[in-house]
């Protein structure tokens, strides 16, 4: 085996792994993406790929600090059971991912996929998604507090304009009074 070029014992190494794989009945279960973050109310993914040689049965579980729950299994090709929480918020599909509708932050959590097939081989993947809630009221509640800053801001600046031309005018009433003053002392004198 020392003499065969790389190619050759690419290929070697690549029918070896393939002649196992289907000797052993085994599954391969691929996550891409084992951390996924969402917001309140979108669509996830929950995206896995599996390889096996039977029919393959399928199983998600949901599992958080608050709860574990199996959210669906089914077996391809012959049935599907979605549990009641999640019913009409999951769609399936054949590569073995769910995509989840309109989660909310309950949704947060571990979700564990199982992948069995006919001759008793199990392989496990998870996935952490994490929810995260957008709090509008808190961005309305700046804005109308800058607002409001800025209303008080502007009438504080007119009440001082005002003010200071009220000071102007009466400091040249003083003045025209003194002037006045004067001239009537220089005329009675």
């Amino acid at each position: 085996m020392k003499n065969l070029i790389p190619w050759k014992r690419a290929c070697f190494f690549t029918i070896c792994l393939i002649q196992q794989f289907y000797h052993n009945e085994g599954i391969i279960l691929f996550v891409p993406e084992p951390l996924v973050n969402a917001t309140v109310s979108h669509n996830v993914l929950l995206s896995v790929q599996y390889i096996c040689n039977g029919t393959p049965s399928i199983e998600w579980q949901h599992t958080s600090n608050w709860r574990s729950e199996r959210i669906i299994d089914w077996r391809t090709g012959f049935y599907l059971n979605i549990s009641k929480g999640y019913a009409g918020r999951v769609k399936v599909y054949d590569n073995g991912s769910i995509l989840l509708e309109d989660v909310g932050v309950k949704d947060t959590g571990y979700y564990v996929v199982t992948v069995t097939e006919d001759y008793g081989n199990t392989k496990h993947g998870t996935i952490f998604l994490s929810v995260h809630e957008i709090l509008y009221e808190d961005f309305y509640f700046v804005a109308v507090f800058i607002a409001f800053l800025a209303a008080g801001a502007a009438v504080l600046i007119c009440l001082m304009w005002l003010c200071n031309k009220c000071i102007t005018v009466v400091q040249k009433r003083k003045q025209s009074r003194r002037e006045e003053e004067i001239e009537l002392r220089i005329i009675s004198e």
